[in-house]
């Protein structure tokens, strides 16, 4: 009988785990699987741990990988599908909006071949306005400036074949974007549409602040188009100064006198220094991710992991 590892990041989330633990064992014991269900703890400061370790000695199935601080999400499951031994490996969120009872559907998906099952979220209850409005910009724009199609409305819920997860850990890079990589991954894929429910109980922990961080991982890791944007900006710029530079010599030169003029080069040296420094900004936050990346540090470190019989 073939194993299904769920994969699930947590952080502060010990309101939800009951509850979603005992849907997914609703919804998978009926099939014809075995599974194990690894909870990354991503540095919970509530409950969560002690939950998981709680569930890791009553059910033999479940597993707490316990971080030793807080990484992120990205690394969260990157940490859960590191250690995943599953055929097919499902990763998911614990806060019931990514729907327990669509597993079996990922699994015969699965089963008619496909390697990676990617779930689309047509829309999610509770929403504001904003969030999906800056969400549906941000799709536009990666896929405008990236060479790889990530698709929109695209989440992390989604099953992996044993093969593509093999392939993902082959990836090593720090700043994370798991749809891009999944997309660059190629295999055989297919779309499968759902409404994401409001949260069980709890608020959402991915603040305006950590989504601008996610979305920057997402264009810099795919594109080097900002790059070339400032490169753009900067001929450009500089085209017009050629232009305003021999207007002032015909002024200077072929006119009575010349026009004072010093509103105009004031606001020129203003713009011009503006462009100068936003291209350097670009490039800063390139070379900043080059300089985490040329460290090797480890991705993540784990403090403990729980499972039957073992304690820390």
């Amino acid at each position: 009988m073939q194993l299904v590892s769920i994969v699930v990041p947590v952080f502060n989330e010990e309101d939800n785990i009951e509850v979603f633990y005992q849907e997914v064992c609703k919804h998978m014991d009926p099939l014809d699987y075995h599974f194990e269900l690894l909870f990354v703890d991503d540095g919970s400061s509530d409950a969560t741990p002690l939950l998981l370790e709680r569930l890791a000695q009553q059910d033999g199935r479940v597993r707490g990988l316990i971080m030793a601080r807080n990484y992120g999400h990205q690394l969260a499951l990157t940490c859960g599908l590191d250690h995943a031994n599953g055929d097919a490996v499902i990763t998911m969120d614990g806060d019931m909006q990514h729907p327990p009872e669509m597993l079996p559907l990922l699994l015969k998906k699965w089963k008619e071949g496909f390697e990676v099952v990617q779930t689309i979220r047509v829309s999610t209850a509770g929403v504001s306005w904003f969030k999906n409005f800056t969400s549906g910009i941000f799709y536009k724009l990666i896929n405008w400036m990236s060479k790889v199609r990530i698709q929109e409305g695209g989440s992390d819920f989604r099953l992996l074949d044993k093969a593509v997860v093999e392939s993902f850990r082959r990836f090593k890079e720090r700043a994370r974007f798991i749809r891009g990589m999944i997309g660059a991954i190629g295999y055989r894929q297919v779309l499968v549409e759902f409404t994401a429910p409001k949260r069980y109980a709890g608020t959402s922990k991915f603040s305006l602040k950590k989504m601008i961080h996610f979305a920057l991982d997402g264009i810099t890791a795919y594109s080097q188009l900002p790059l070339r944007f400032a490169f753009y900006i900067g001929l450009l710029f500089a085209f017009i100064s050629f232009i305003l530079t021999m207007h002032v010599v015909y002024i200077k030169m072929f006119t009575p006198e010349a026009v004072p003029g010093w509103a105009t080069i004031s606001a020129s040296i203003l713009l011009l220094g503006g462009v100068q420094l936003l291209g350097l900004g670009i490039i800063g936050e390139y070379v900043g991710r080059i300089f985490e990346e040329v460290k090797q540090r480890p991705l993540y470190l784990l403090r403990v992991e729980f499972k039957k019989d073992q304690k820390d």
